[in-house]
């Protein structure tokens, strides 16, 4: 049996375009060829709908949000030129992850009439406005907000769940991200209030038609799973869930990194791996 062809739908940040990651986003794209990717998604952050929800690195840069919108602008027009220039070495897919905040759903409406994508990766990476997966203390404070990593974790998937039914993301962006400075998540993510949130989310990614990111970039930490865990692998794959590779990727160095173990994973355990074309929801 030929083994399945690599991919990823969630990744391709660039130095020039997000200051938590490096390199040029051509040397990127140079890197997936090299490592033999035929098709890729790039899927750079979407800046902030206004100052108050930038990141702490594009603070320091002193940033705002109307730079990072023009920021953007060349991303998107860079990431069709060089779907273009390689369009006979790869097919790139032009993406965008989006946020979950106030404000954020007439915003990302804006942005997707604005830039018209291939797709968007639906993410979360507040909860009640606070920016909780940037650093440990920034989890914490998001934590002593909501007063429980319970009562966080309800929180996440609510949001979560807003989000998928507002945009339908054809990608939904790291499932899990919440445990991500929770040494308990284990446990944790199958308690009843909040395993119930899960399926509740699970049965209307189901019911969409969208597809799970397998995303891998806690790999490329030495952390020891991905988001998705292997538990929800598991309930996901029986509920006929696609689920694809997503390196996100901040460098050329971490480029489709880890994939070829994501894709012995998901065969092993009997997804589909005929990988399905990205398209916007509107």
């Amino acid at each position: 049996m030929e083994p399945s062809p690599f991919i990823s739908l969630h990744g391709g940040h660039s130095g020039e375009f997000c200051c938590h990651a490096k390199d040029r986003l051509e040397e990127i794209i140079q890197a997936y060829i090299k490592r033999g990717f035929k098709r890729v998604g790039i899927t750079e952050h979407i800046p902030p709908v206004n100052d108050r929800f930038l990141y702490p690195d594009e603070s320091k840069q002193g940033l705002t949000a109307q730079d990072l919108y023009q920021k953007f602008t060349l991303y998107m027009k860079e990431v069709n030129r060089l779907k273009q220039v390689y369009k006979s070495y790869i097919c790139i897919h032009v993406g965008m992850e989006t946020e979950t905040y106030t404000g954020y759903i007439p915003h990302v409406e804006q942005l997707i009439h604005d830039f018209t994508p291939d797709y968007i990766v639906g993410s979360v990476h507040h909860v009640d406005d606070i920016g909780f997966d940037y650093s440990k203390e920034e989890y914490e404070k998001a934590l002593c907000h909501c007063g429980s990593h319970e009562a966080m974790y309800l929180r996440y998937f609510d949001l979560q769940h807003e989000m998928i039914t507002t945009l339908r993301p054809f990608v939904v962006g790291h499932f899990d991200l919440i445990r991500i400075y929770d040494d308990g998540y284990e446990k944790r993510l199958f308690s009843p209030k909040i395993h119930k949130r899960i399926l509740r989310n699970l049965h209307l990614i189901k019911k969409m038609g969208l597809v799970m990111d397998y995303n891998l970039r806690p790999l490329a930490r030495g952390e020891k799973q991905p988001y998705l865990s292997q538990s929800l692998l598991k309930t996901i794959k029986a509920l006929g869930i696609p689920v694809v590779p997503g390196d996100d990727s901040h460098g050329k160095d971490q480029a489709g990194g880890h994939v070829a173990r994501a894709i012995r994973t998901l065969e092993k355990m009997g997804f589909d791996t005929h990988w399905p074309e990205p398209k916007l929801y509107r």
